[in-house]
């Protein structure tokens, strides 16, 4: 069975004092009555990740995810950060290929390929992301767009690999711009790459892989979304940056 999961991230928001007064807002309402069987993932900035470790040391309801990773185990890379690095801290996961990377710091599948490969290594879960432009979605070719991502982005794993694998849809036209994608294009997405999956792999392991949607997905939304047979859960943006709304989305998807 998939295990369901509400992601938070953060991307680069928050000051020290910020993050840490959002972790123990957390804390303190993400009950076993309210998280019930879903993961909760957040994922702070690099900066801040040996903290916010350390202050959930005893909380049995939150993980912790890295934004990014570096390709290269070590190496002269001023400024990078490795997986070894991060799995040193005793976090859980690592995001890998979110869209801004890809738009803003030229992110391909390979090198999403490589992350990946990375995060397993060092026995981290990775959050892989795919998903279309505004123009790629009105083509129509917005599909082959999505898979050609995930056929490079996961070349090279096998079935046992993808417990360790969660698929995030974004859809890239739908981050930020307060659109959001149907409940039903949403399924549909996640549908097709659960099938691409079952043909990759296998129909056992394509319904054992975990798939989030990630476009602007909010309290209000998130019920509806949430209902649908593919949509596992939600990689969330600016929503998981308040408490009350994080933990709202969090209780639709314990609900659904």
């Amino acid at each position: 069975m998939r295990r369901r999961i509400v992601a938070g991230n953060w991307k680069m928001n928050t000051t020290f004092h910020e993050a840490m007064e959002l972790v123990e807002g957390l804390k303190s309402v993400l009950t076993e009555e309210v998280v019930g069987e879903t993961g909760v993932i957040i994922t702070p900035p690099s900066l801040y990740l040996s903290d916010v470790v350390e202050s959930l040391v005893d909380n049995a309801f939150i993980a912790v995810a890295a934004q990014n990773c570096h390709e290269e185990e070590n190496g002269a890379y001023t400024g990078e950060v490795s997986a070894p690095m991060l799995a040193s801290l005793d976090i859980d996961a690592i995001i890998i290929g979110h869209s801004e990377r890809r738009q803003y710091f030229g992110e391909t599948n390979e090198a999403c390929n490589a992350k990946i490969s990375q995060a397993l290594n060092n026995e981290l879960a990775a959050i892989y992301c795919v998903g279309e432009t505004l123009e790629e979605r009105q083509s129509g070719k917005f599909m082959e767009v999505i898979l050609a991502q995930c056929i490079a982005g996961l070349e090279g794993f096998i079935s046992e690999d993808m417990d360790n694998i969660i698929l995030a849809y974004e859809p890239i036209w739908a981050i930020g711009t307060g659109e959001t994608a149907s409940p039903e294009q949403a399924q549909d997405v996640h549908a097709g790459i659960r099938g691409w999956l079952s043909e990759r792999f296998d129909t056992e392991t394509a319904d054992n892989v975990t798939i989030l949607y990630g476009g602007s997905c909010k309290p209000g939304n998130a019920p509806e979304l949430f209902a649908k047979a593919d949509i596992d859960g939600g990689l969330i943006g600016g929503a998981s940056l308040n408490v009350a709304d994080f933990t709202a989305i969090i209780e639709a998807r314990t609900k659904a």
